[in-house]
C-alpha cells in the first residue's frame, strides 16, 4: 500500500550528478529554481528598465517600482542616510527571497527557502557581514551593546554572557524561523488541499453509489477506505453518511 507524505514535495533530487570522490556538487532542483527566482527577477528588472522605463509605468514597472521603494523605506527607517550604501544588497536578499517564496507557491514547482542549508547560508553571510561591519565602524566599542546602558555593574558578568549567547544565535534564529515558517505553510497547504480534494471525490462517489443496493455502498466504502490510505488522510464522516 503506498502511503503519500505531504513532506515529499521537500525532497532534493539530483539532476545533473557531479562529484569529486565523497565530495558532491550535484546540479539539484534546488539549484535549478534558484537560478530560476534570481534570473527571472533579473530578467523583469531588465525589461522594465528599457530606456529608463516610461512616464506612465506598466503594472510589471510598477511592480519593480513599489519594491524598490519598499526596500529604500525600510532602510531609511532602519539604518538612515549611512545605511543607503548597503542597500544595492539588502535589495537583492530582499527579492531573492520574494522570487523563492512566490515561485514555491506554484503547483509542483520547488520551494528552496524550506532547506534549512538554503537559510542557514543566507542568514551567516549576514550575520558574519554586519558583525564586520560593526566592528569598522565601532572598533572595539561595538562590544558595549553587551551591557545595557543603566545595568548594575553586579549583574554585568551574567548580562554580557546572555546578550553574547542571544546575538550568536541571531545567525541560526533567522534561518530557523524561514525554514520553519516556509516548511509548515507549505505542509499545511498540502495537507489542506488533500482535504478538500477527497472531500469532493468522495462526495461525488458516495452519492452516486447510494443509489444503489447496500452492496454498492458497502463497495464505496471500501473504496474509500482505500483512497484514505492511499492519500493518507482518512475522514470518517463519510461512515456515517454510506449507512444513514
Amino acid at each position: 500500500m503506498l502511503f503519500f507524505s505531504p513532506l515529499e514535495q521537500f525532497t532534493i533530487i539530483s539532476l545533473i550528478p557531479m562529484h569529486i570522490g565523497n565530495f558532491y556538487f550535484s546540479f539539484t532542483n534546488s539549484s535549478l529554481f534558484m537560478f530560476l527566482s534570481t534570473g527571472l527577477f533579473m530578467l523583469l528588472c531588465m525589461l522594465v528598465t528599457v530606456r529608463g522605463g516610461t512616464l506612465i509605468p506598466t503594472p510589471w514597472q510598477s511592480f519593480v517600482e513599489m519594491i524598490y521603494e519598499f526596500v529604500v523605506s525600510l532602510v531609511s527607517e532602519q539604518i538612515g542616510e549611512k545605511g543607503k550604501q548597503y542597500f544595492p544588497m539588502l535589495f537583492t536578499l530582499f527579492a531573492f527571497l520574494l522570487c523563492s517564496n512566490l515561485i514555491g507557491m506554484i503547483p509542483y514547482s520547488f520551494t528552496t527557502t524550506s532547506h534549512f542549508i538554503v537559510t542557514f547560508g543566507l542568514s551567516v553571510s549576514v550575520f558574519i557581514a554586519v558583525t564586520i561591519i560593526g566592528f569598522q565602524i565601532h572598533g572595539l566599542h561595538f562590544f558595549s551593546f553587551l551591557l545595557p546602558p543603566g545595568a548594575p555593574l553586579a549583574l554585568a558578568p551574567f548580562l554580557v554572557v546572555i546578550e553574547l549567547v542571544s546575538y550568536g544565535f541571531r545567525a541560526i534564529s533567522l534561518g530557523v524561523r524561514l525554514f520553519a515558517n516556509m516548511m509548515a505553510g507549505h505542509t499545511l497547504v498540502k495537507i489542506l488541499s488533500g482535504f478538500c480534494l477527497e472531500y469532493a471525490f468522495f462526495r461525488w462517489y458516495t452519492e452516486a453509489c447510494s443509489r444503489y443496493s447496500f452492496c454498492g455502498r458497502f463497495c464505496a466504502y471500501v473504496f474509500r477506505g482505500w483512497c484514505s490510505m492511499f492519500t493518507g488522510i482518512r475522514v470518517y464522516h463519510f461512515n456515517m453518511y454510506l449507512f444513514k
